[in-house]
């Protein structure tokens, strides 16, 4: 995550050209026996870059940083180099710049997915299938799908996550609302709220990524994931009934008033501060967010926030008690490291990925473990309703950024925002991002 739905720009071809070369990216001296017998490795350095830089993403800051200071005291010699960058910025333009250059930072913040499967593609991402064979971890993992390509393993999921409607409980209670399971009652619920001069979503449309979120799963409902697959391979396509229809769907929303005015202008950051103020009376969002709503930041509404998946939409082929979920956002490795370095990555992923790393993550920073545990005490009453509504969907599904192309992915991202601004039909949003699909297709089979 982060999160986990981006829009992206098209990649530059030359991330395509083969990976040629193998240079170290730090300073390595050969490794030498210390009198305890353990290999000691002088002066190697290894760049990590995350996306923790915000207010919100603290507590998490704090664990990674601790886990790199146990790796360099376990490890005399070894220095990490930390660097924290916004998450767009890393995914759609430095990230991308420095994969087509073939000099990415030792270890990084990579989506799984269609991003994974383009570094991979040019040889830039380190294959960890033998790496956590020989640490004993792949079974602990939930699921590895998204970073598994012809079945080798090139990035680790350091969390999961589900999307969906987090709401003001007391405010329902108030108006006598209930959580509504259908369309209908979706838009019940929302002119209702508006008779009360009440903003029914929170929404900071700037970043396109984050309206994403609430059409990706309306578009769910009416065609099932399926069809964003065989959009790939030209037998469904954006201008299909369904699709169509699901931007149908999201415009009416938006005639309705039901998000925040004025969104196109707002950081995604302010959607959650809406919500938290109390201007608006729900949000859809990930759970990436959750920590956030418990806890003192919460304010008023520390443990009157609940959760629920999208309504179903009758009528739609898509599988209507599913949810967007999965562990789609984790760590990549250059393949471009000396061999000191590679013993020093493995270290650090020996220190990362731990149960005991988990749990904490899940206690502290509100985010579902990517590791199967059976020790779930002292997890908060938000977060285990989050857990039993994953639980209880019928299946989840990873995000559309993560199947079709990067460009077709940021046209969509557009489409949306032109919707809200209201300058486009869902019509001339869903040929121009056929268009788009088409020529991307040509381009990548």
């Amino acid at each position: 995550m982060n999160k986990r739905y981006t829009a992206m720009t098209v990649i530059s071809v030359a991330v395509a050209t083969a990976f040629a070369g193998c240079a170290s990216g730090g300073t390595n001296e050969t490794g030498t026996d210390s009198p305890g017998g353990n290999t000691v490795y002088n002066d190697v350095n290894l760049t990590l870059r995350h996306t923790q830089i915000k207010e919100s993403s603290k507590v998490r800051l704090k664990i990674l940083q601790d886990v790199v200071a146990k790796t360099e005291a376990d490890n005399p010699g070894l220095k990490f180099e930390l660097e924290g960058i916004d998450e767009v910025v890393n995914r759609d333009q430095k990230l991308k710049a420095e994969m087509a250059a073939g000099n990415p930072p030792d270890i990084f913040e990579v989506f799984g997915g269609a991003d994974l499967a383009l570094y991979v593609k040019a040889g830039r991402m380190m294959d960890l299938t033998p790496i956590i064979e020989e640490l004993g971890i792949r079974d602990d993992f939930a699921n590895l799908d998204e970073f598994t390509i012809d079945g080798k393993i090139y990035g680790l999921p350091f969390g999961g996550y589900c999307e969906g409607v987090f709401y003001n409980k007391a405010l329902f209670e108030k108006l006598n609302l209930t959580v509504p399971r259908t369309w209908d009652e979706l838009l019940h619920v929302g002119n209702v709220l508006k008779s009360e001069g009440i903003v029914p979503f929170a929404q900071a449309a700037k970043d396109a990524w984050v309206v994403g979120m609430m059409w990706n799963t309306i578009a769910e409902r009416f065609v099932g994931i399926d069809a964003f697959y065989k959009l790939r391979t030209g037998e469904t396509k954006w201008t299909d009934p369904g699709f169509v229809k699901s931007f149908e769907a999201f415009a009416q929303l938006v005639d309705k008033k039901f998000f925040t005015d004025g969104s196109l202008g707002l950081p995604y950051a302010v959607q959650g501060t809406q919500f938290l103020r109390g201007d608006a009376a729900m949000v859809f969002t990930g759970t990436w967010d959750a920590n956030r709503f418990v806890g003192p930041e919460a304010g008023k509404l520390d443990g009157n926030i609940g959760f629920f998946t999208f309504p179903a939409i009758p009528g739609g082929q898509g599988d209507q008690t599913s949810i967007n979920g999965g562990y789609s956002n984790g760590f990549g490795f250059s393949a471009n490291v000396g061999e000191d370095q590679k013993a020093m990555i493995v270290a650090f992923i020996r220190n990362f990925y731990t149960v005991e790393t988990q749990k904490r993550t899940l206690l502290e920073d509100k985010v579902l473990p990517s590791m199967r545990m059976s020790d779930l005490s002292g997890v908060d009453p938000l977060m285990s309703e989050v857990q039993r509504t994953l639980a209880n969907a019928s299946s989840a599904w990873k995000a559309f950024d993560s199947i079709v192309q990067p460009k077709v992915g940021a046209d969509l991202g557009v489409g949306l925002q032109e919707l809200i601004g209201q300058v486009k039909t869902p019509s001339e949003v869903a040929a121009h991002i056929q268009e788009t699909q088409r020529i991307a297709n040509q381009a990548t089979p």
